[in-house]
């Protein structure tokens, strides 16, 4: 049976049961509103989902609201666009990658800082490079409540996926977000999360220590395929999970090159094969 989560009155939770290593125990959908709702991240297509937010939209869903295009997140939102009329929201891919999910369509792009109002709430789009390139967090600025997508995960880091994903502008997003006067962080996969400012420096100290890890790998182990050097410099994760792994060390050795400390000494068909060194 399918759960609502009532986080304060303005506020509700579904998750979609696509449970797995990477997506926690589901993508998170959040209604917002009560007299006009905006679906956020409405997830994966499954009939007892789409049907779950139906029933809890109750006819007043103006805004179906996507944080990416990745296909844990939006593939509901063309069907219930369909079902209710409501405006379809958020930023396409151009060009699309393999991740991407081509049923979602915008006729424009939201900008970053625009808001969404009603007579119960305003929620304002932040755009958030760094996990792909067409990432939005929102802000519900009466709960000071921070809807973070795959920016910012609960129990995990998340994956940065070049060319689109880029590490530098992850960080940065990342420092950007302490702007806004957070008071929680709901991500798109696991629960609430209380001290937003703590969580964000935790996840600035995490990628510059894992930085620095990876040039400590490649001082030990010289020129060296990314795949090569992909179990030393995440010795620390589980194995299932280095299929994943490999884009965000991708993504830091495209930062290094970027910083003149590191540059690619062969380009192969898959960017796992290509090798790479210390300047």
């Amino acid at each position: 049976m399918t759960t609502v989560d009532q986080f304060s009155p303005l506020v509700r939770r579904i998750t979609a049961p696509n449970g797995s290593a990477m997506t926690g125990a589901g993508t998170n959908t959040y209604l917002l509103g009560n007299d006009e709702i905006a679906v956020l991240d409405p997830g994966p297509v499954y009939d007892s989902h789409v049907d779950a937010i139906l029933e809890a939209g109750a006819g007043k869903i103006r805004w179906i609201i996507v944080t990416h295009t990745h296909k844990d997140h939006s593939p509901v939102a063309a069907i219930l666009a369909e079902k209710t009329g409501a405006e379809l929201v958020g930023c396409m891919m151009d060009p699309p990658d393999s991740f991407q999910d081509q049923t979602f369509q915008v006729s424009k792009n939201i900008g970053d800082g625009e808001q969404f109002k009603t007579d119960e709430f305003t929620l304002e789009a932040i755009h958030t490079p760094g996990h792909v390139g067409n990432h939005i967090c929102y802000f519900l600025h009466e709960d000071g409540l921070l809807f973070a997508g795959d920016h910012i995960m609960d129990g995990s880091t998340v994956v940065i996926i070049p060319p689109s994903g880029d590490m530098r502008d992850y960080v940065d997003s990342l420092e950007k977000l302490k702007k806004f006067p957070m008071k929680a962080i709901a991500p798109g996969h696991g629960n609430l999360m209380p001290e937003p400012l703590k969580v964000v420096d935790g996840l600035v100290r995490h990628r510059s220590m894992r930085e620095q890890k990876v040039i400590s790998g490649m001082k030990q182990l010289g020129e060296a395929s990314l795949l090569g050097m992909l179990s030393t410099v995440y010795n620390d994760v589980d194995k299932n999970v280095l299929f994943y792994a490999r884009f965000s060390l991708w993504a830091h050795l495209l930062k290094l090159e970027r910083d003149g400390l590191a540059r690619r000494t062969s380009r192969n068909v898959e960017f796992d094969q290509d090798c790479w060194e210390l300047v």
